[in-house]
């Protein structure tokens, strides 16, 4: 394969024919190098990691289930390291290219699988999802990308960030093969439901610059035409969604720290730009600044559930244009507050979210998402596809 968007590991040549028929035989995937594979290492982005890590003798579910489905394996993707970043850019392995716009970032931290499915060297990936490192790189690369309902994916044998906010999900081009991964990667536990009323979250599109709004608003109005939704605008929350942010980054750093901290202390790993600061800071939030955060988002999963758990699906912005290649780590920083604060109400809830991709604005691709509560994850597929042939076809 070449490689033109340099999204895969550079020194992992990871090729597995999948079942010999199965639901989605003939397609190809990859996976992110979160993801064990048997017979090869795992890096989680970072070279000390995979050099104190023993190479699986097991696949994760996740991957089993999709060769087991017939689909091939054609790789494992570049991911940013330890999953800590929403930029797309690994200081170790490198920067993937976003083949929707060359000169600006993929999005992070599943930068390969996005890369690899915009850049078609593959018809979908696996990827993972803490703070929005599968919607991200979704809207930045112009793709369909699900956050699932947490833990509706198995999370075995992947490399965890924060478990407590981690999930697997994935990415495709093609609403219709988008929609026929869930049922081979979902478990059992959907929920029966028939939305009647799409809510449309006014506060969130605020945050948008305004051309950008301007673009996106209506097609929140179009998408309730589409699907037979009665549009209906609502507020997600009446306090300021930075202090919601500033939530996630607290409970995130501090399962971060928990987790990861006696392979810090042993392996005393070099970690690149941003990530650096990051795993430096996580030590300081101590448990006397950590258990009031806990306590505080067990209250914001009580407000997103008061206003999902009706016959509802939220629409919302999922992200921002995608930064510069050339950004400085000013305008880097500025870009993930920005956009972790569109979200994080599905990070604290464990709300599943789907990013459509609707149009292009400066050149870039952009879209919308749509939230329901949890268990909800194929009934937002449902309306995915329903939308797709709708607006794209």
């Amino acid at each position: 394969m070449n490689d033109e968007f340099c999204a895969f590991m550079p020194d992992v040549d990871v090729c597995i024919s999948g079942a010999s028929s199965g639901p989605l035989s003939g397609t190809t995937f990859a996976a992110k190098d979160v993801f064990d594979i048997a017979g090869f290492p795992t890096s989680n982005g970072n070279p000390v990691w995979r050099a104190t890590h023993p190479v699986p003798t097991e696949s994760a579910p996740a991957v089993q289930s999709l060769l087991d489905a017939g689909a091939d394996l054609v790789g494992k993707t570049i991911c940013d390291e330890m999953c800590y970043s929403l930029v797309g850019s690994n200081a170790h392995y490198g920067t993937p290219i976003n083949p929707r716009a060359q000169e600006r970032f993929t999005g992070g931290s599943s930068c390969g699988s996005a890369a690899a499915v915009a850049g078609k060297l593959a018809d979908s990936a696996l990827g993972s999802d803490c703070g929005g490192s599968v919607r991200i790189p979704a809207a930045w690369c112009g793709l369909f990308g699900i956050r699932p309902t947490h833990d509706r994916v198995s999370p075995e044998r992947v490399s965890p960030l924060a478990s407590s906010l981690d999930t697997v999900g994935w990415f495709a081009r093609d609403a219709a093969l988008f929609a026929r991964l869930g049922p081979n990667l979902l478990d059992n536990a959907a929920e029966t439901f028939k939305p009647n009323t799409l809510l449309i979250a006014e506060d969130m599109f605020a945050r948008l610059e305004p051309s950008l709004q301007e673009l996106l608003r209506p097609l929140a109005d179009r998408i309730a035409e589409v699907t037979g939704l009665t549009a209906e605008p609502t507020v997600v929350t009446t306090e300021n969604l930075n202090d919601w942010f500033e939530i996630f980054r607290v409970v995130q750093g501090s399962e971060i720290w928990t987790q990861h901290k006696d392979w810090v202390a042993q392996a005393k790993p070099e970690f690149g730009p941003g990530v650096a600061e990051r795993m430096a800071a996580a030590p300081s939030i101590t448990d006397d600044i950590a258990a009031p955060a806990r306590e505080k988002r067990e209250a914001i999963r009580a407000t997103m559930k008061a206003l999902l758990e009706g016959d509802v699906v939220l629409c919302l912005p999922t992200g921002t244009i995608p930064p510069m290649r050339s950004a400085t780590p000013e305008q880097l920083q500025s870009s993930r507050e920005t956009n972790m604060a569109l979200t994080t109400p599905a990070g604290l809830s464990g709300a599943p979210q789907i990013h459509i991709p609707l149009a292009e604005h400066r050149w870039c691709p952009v879209g919308l998402s749509l939230m329901a509560w949890r268990n909800r994850d194929e009934t937002l597929l449902d309306l995915t596809e329903q939308v797709s042939a709708a607006l794209l076809n």
